[in-house]
């Protein structure tokens, strides 16, 4: 008897690195140093960045995110690299004009981005069709809709259902996946979901992707691959497990035991696990760990990389007792807000608001005291429709709000020959494509630090040749650095990891 295969996506560039990295993990040359060991583990595809992953590239590690991609598709010519949209956004919170959005899908395929996954964060059928016939339009060529899962008292199966079958009557969608940001799906859900999706996809592809974050990802993904999901999306070593999806090398060994066989090269695989060790020991960046079971995930929903900032965030105001606090508030808001998915964007507009209500109760101000412009434009309709009403008294605080007025303006739709001139005017030559897109939608000072130093490094483990000299000359050497985020260095069995603060990489 034949046995059935599954095929994988890896995620540990993009999702792996966000989870469990903050986004900042990674640099240019470090992905395309571990792409030839990808290509050859023969995944199906690699979840290898999203808008705000380039963007991050850009304040962080001055890097061209054209660039980035570029160099990743030559190093990986047969494998689909995959970017994850959450509809009409393009490294902006807000919703992006379509003229935007067109000339970042165009940029996108032309520079090397053949796979789009649509993850809708309202799971607005008709937004994420729009997008999907754009990206075809514009040169991308595998489009993957997402049915995105959460829990709450309005979310039912049948709306997941209802979903996924629009998604997959679209002839510009090429595969579904479900996609869990919270890791939420228990065994008993999966049981019964799985199957009424794979009805309903059809004879499309149909894919998961999950988080470990409540340590049940690896199980579930085994069932969920009994019934009848054709790809899971996982990760390698340090970038798996934690808040990250379930690691490639324990998935592959436990379809195996059940008589189900993947098609990747583990060998492959075990050269970039190694690499991926290889970065985070240059950084002292903490390895994904397999997580036990926890059940205070579904009250909260915190998606892994969310959680990481939350902590930050506290840490910063020097109030890191006030995480169990944050994340009760955070239930609060969300119902509040009309159970928005805690999905990006709507998980950093929720647990901002939480971070605010948590800090005005201990001031003794009411709670919606303050309010991010983020959250007044969801209020005022501008990322859609929630599916539950928003409570009263949210609304009654948005509307007296002194910023409202200033935000609930009409759109500005400029066209694609508008934004070209502006840039031109701005250089004082005519614009790229691709310069147009990236000064439109992030600022000049980023995008000259940019420029200003040029192609990103090839990633090296190997220490630069020393000079001898004393700490002040190392120290000053340091300080002539145009750019840096982080330096290791190591003495014979000790080292040392420095690293620069956010805001001291703006500059060139």
């Amino acid at each position: 008897m034949t046995r059935p295969t599954i095929r994988l996506v890896d995620t540990s560039t993009r999702d792996g690195n966000q989870s469990l990295w903050g986004a900042t993990g990674l640099t240019t040359g470090m992905v395309e140093a571990v792409a030839p060991a990808l290509e050859r583990a023969g995944f199906c595809a690699l979840d290898f960045t999203s808008s705000t992953h380039l963007s991050v590239g850009v304040r962080w590690h001055h890097e061209d995110p054209w660039e980035r991609i570029r160099r990743m598709r030559a190093a990986t010519p047969t494998t689909p690299l995959s970017l994850i949209t959450t509809g009409m956004r393009f490294m902006s919170w807000d919703r992006s004009p379509e003229s935007v959005m067109r000339m970042s899908l165009r940029c996108l395929a032309r520079n090397g981005m053949r796979r789009l996954q649509i993850a809708e964060p309202m799971n607005d059928t008709t937004a994420a069709l729009a997008v999907a016939r754009m990206a075809k339009e514009e040169g991308i060529e595998q489009v993957v809709g997402a049915v995105t899962f959460t829990e709450s008292p309005v979310h039912t199966d049948d709306i997941y259902r209802e979903t996924a079958a629009e998604l997959a009557g679209d002839p510009s969608i090429d595969a579904v996946y479900l996609k869990d940001p919270g890791g939420l799906l228990t065994l008993e859900r999966t049981r019964t979901l799985i199957p009424e999706l794979r009805e309903a996809v059809g004879e499309l592809t149909f894919e998961l992707h999950s988080h470990c974050t409540a340590g049940v990802a690896p199980q579930v993904y085994v069932l969920a691959a009994q019934l009848g999901v054709d790809v899971l999306h996982t990760a390698i070593g340090p970038l798996a497990n934690g808040t990250s999806q379930p690691s490639v090398t324990t998935l592959a060994s436990n379809l195996d035991a059940v008589g189900i066989d993947t098609d990747v090269d583990l060998d492959a695989i075990a050269e970039a696990e190694e690499l991926f060790h290889r970065f985070a020991e240059q950084q002292g960046l903490e390895p994904g760990r397999p997580t036990e079971f926890d059940l205070s995930v579904h009250r909260h929903q915190v998606p892994g990389g969310m959680m990481g900032t939350l902590r930050r965030q506290l840490d910063e105001l020097r109030l890191p007792d006030a995480l169990p606090e944050v994340l009760e508030e955070v239930g609060r808001v969300r119902a509040e807000l009309g159970y928005p998915i805690m999905v990006t964007p709507y998980s950093q507009f929720v647990g901002s608001q939480a971070v605010f209500n948590v800090l005005a109760a201990r001031a003794g101000r009411p709670r919606w005291d303050r309010l991010p412009d983020e959250v007044i434009r969801y209020v005022l309709g501008h990322f859609g429709t929630p599916i539950a009403d928003i409570a009263d008294e949210v609304r009654e605080r948005v509307a007296v709000a002194p910023r409202t007025r200033e935000l609930d303006q009409p759109r500005i739709e400029p066209t694609e020959e508008e934004l070209r001139a502006k840039v031109a005017s701005t250089l004082g030559r005519p614009a790229t494509d691709e310069e147009v897109v990236l000064r439109t939608v992030l600022p000049a000072d980023q995008l000259d630090a940019v420029a200003a130093a040029g192609p990103a490094p090839a990633w090296s483990d190997t220490p630069e040749p020393g000079s001898g000299g004393t700490l002040r000359d190392f120290l000053d050497g340091v300080a002539e650095l145009p750019r840096w985020r982080f330096l290791h260095v190591r003495l014979a069995d000790q080292s040392i990891t420095l690293r620069r603060h956010p805001s001291a990489t703006e500059g060139p």
